[in-house]
């Protein structure tokens, strides 16, 4: 199937920008998420083993600022605080992850269990059911046991599919008679492109052209392993649901009329989505991925694929293991056709043949890669849904960082990424897309994995140069719980009316803050400002010595 252009939509055929005014369906549930490295620190209190990202974020160069997760929020000791935000929110359901080391110190179940991680996480669980909020629990937010990588080369070996079973298996006997939706893993484009393949990720390899497909390959296969282990063992007694949680952009073809983009861009989805959907919906990775993967390998004088293969019972194995589809998803790109020249060095990047771009009218408040465009999340939930047979669909993941220095609570464009995102869900519902539930990204401010804490994506803010990591709301957080209330949209001028709220009450709020932003604004003249004034004069006054002398000797 082509990709759908806007013509194929009726409601956007005149303007993909127009708003629409309603609300969702009952029971449509709201929540707020975050993941354990982001948020908890606490990294080697209370018998927890280490992580990849402990490992990879001590060695300098690899973040930015040289700054970790060593305390991060402060989560592990402010669960209390962090729940009094969500019920002040008003959510139905918080996503968070739980920290592999943290319960099993080494990764390995036979070795060592930490009852410490395990009561933290039990604790967590049950102040969230107390409280009316339903846990969302992801297994895997990228936080490998460090020796996991060290003996096996962690995803790159297949050994771990059994290990991450273990640890599964354990979850479920553990938290299972209260936590009812399961993601087996967050974002594994990620763990795999950017930990395997770039190595801007931990664990730090750069195994280009095959790290990326391998480790992808077994996490496909650990997936399917843990789904059937819950089907067979825990599903009749604790009657959850099992998903994988997908992270992916919009690729909409430059030119719509042009087949070379719209197949460039029917790529762009099928290397991000389909790579790990289409296994798992249709029993394979995309034809397009075989096609291309498989072709660059042999012009490169390789015996097979660098895209590894499924067994005829691996497909039929893989196939329908999921109860549900979780969806990130953050921007969208303009696609077309580009040629890579035949390389000796193989890459991801070259092998599926297109060049992204942005428009320039596009807003983007915080990092270069962030481009808020809502109309593609409709035209995404749409692809999914006739790609894999209109699956039950939870987005996990949405929303927007800034990367201002001083605190910035009157978040405008937060609201209007928010609204207009949020907006397009309630689009695609009317086009038939069976979507439950909506995650705002993210509750709070946290490490943001190599860009440390410069990119913030939380609906309250943190000052991380305070030691007590104090939260205070952005006006996002108001306009999120009027949303949350109304269940939608319900009309212009109420609508209109919650934004002026919202802001209003940010400049109130700012009022809270004038201590945190004069002491940020002192550190970074004491930091930046003086020692770059100082520089100056003594580099002035070397230039009028010299000039002094020359004209004196």
């Amino acid at each position: 199937m082509g990709l759908s252009v806007a013509e194929d939509f009726p409601w956007t055929k005149n303007n993909p920008g127009s708003f629409y005014y309603g609300t969702f369906p009952a029971g449509f549930l709201w929540g707020v998420g975050s993941s354990a490295y982001q948020t908890e620190g606490a990294w080697d209190k209370d018998g927890k083993g280490l992580s990849i990202w402990d490992v990879f974020t001590h060695s300098k160069g690899k973040v930015l600022r040289n700054e970790t997760g060593d305390s991060a929020c402060d989560g592990y000791y402010k669960v209390k605080d962090d729940i009094q935000l969500l019920k002040e929110l008003k959510v139905n359901h918080y996503l968070l992850s739980i920290s592999w080391p943290r319960i099993m110190p080494t990764g390995i179940k036979a070795e060592q269990l930490n009852e410490k991680g395990i009561q933290f996480y039990n604790d967590t669980i049950n102040s969230l059911l107390e409280n009316n909020i339903t846990p969302i629990v992801s297994l895997y937010h990228w936080d490998l046991p460090q020796v996991l990588q060290e003996k096996y080369g962690g995803w790159q070996n297949i050994s771990m599919i059994n290990y991450f079973n273990d640890y599964a298996n354990l979850c479920f006997e553990k938290f299972g008679d209260r936590v009812k939706h399961w993601i087996t893993f967050s974002n594994p484009w990620a763990v795999a492109k950017q930990g395997y393949e770039t190595g801007e990720h931990a664990p730090g390899l750069k195994l280009s052209g095959c790290g990326a497909y391998k480790a992808a390959h077994h996490i496909i296969k650990t997936h399917a392993k843990v789904w059937h282990s819950y089907n067979s063992t825990w599903r009749r007694e604790q009657r959850g649901m099992v998903g994988i949680s997908l992270t992916s952009g919009w690729g909409e073809p430059v030119d719509p009329h042009s087949q070379t983009d719209r197949d460039a861009a029917e790529r762009y989805i099928q290397f991000h989505l389909g790579w790990f959907a289409n296994p798992i919906y249709r029993g394979d990775y995309p034809e397009v991925m075989k096609n291309y993967v498989g072709r660059k390998s042999a012009q490169q004088g390789l015996g097979t694929s660098r895209l590894p293969t499924f067994s005829v019972q691996e497909k039929t194995y893989i196939k329908g293991t999921s109860d549900f589809l979780g969806i990130g998803h953050f921007t969208t790109r303009y696609v077309l056709q580009k040629n890579f020249p035949f390389l000796q060095v193989s890459s991801y990047h070259t092998d599926h043949d297109l060049a992204e771009l942005v428009d320039p009218n596009w807003p983007a408040p915080g990092p270069k890669w962030l481009y808020s465009v809502p109309w593609g999340f409709r035209r995404l939930l749409n692809f999914i849904k006739t790609q894999y047979g209109n699956p039950l669909i939870y987005v996990t993941e949405n929303g927007v960082s800034e990367t201002v220095q001083c605190p910035q609570l009157c978040d405008e464009w937060r609201i209007q990424y928010l609204k207009g995102y949020i907006n397009e869900i309630l689009k695609a519902l009317n086009d038939g897309v069976n979507v439950k539930g909506y995650t705002a990204w993210s509750l709070l401010d946290k490490f943001e994995w190599n860009k440390g804490f410069s990119e913030r994506f939380g609906l309250y803010h943190i000052d991380f140069k305070d030691k007590n990591k104090p939260r205070y709301p952005k006006a996002s957080v108001d306009y999120y719980k009027k949303i949350i209330s109304a269940n939608g949209f319900p009309n212009p001028r109420e609508v209109e009316n919650w934004h002026r709220k919202a802001m209003d009450t940010c400049s109130a709020s700012h009022q809270h803050l004038p201590a945190d932003s004069l002491i940020t604004h002192m550190e970074m003249v004491t930091e930046i400002v003086l020692p770059t004034v100082f520089t100056l004069c003594i580099l002035i006054s070397i230039v009028l010595l010299i000039f002094y002398l020359r004209n004196h000797s």
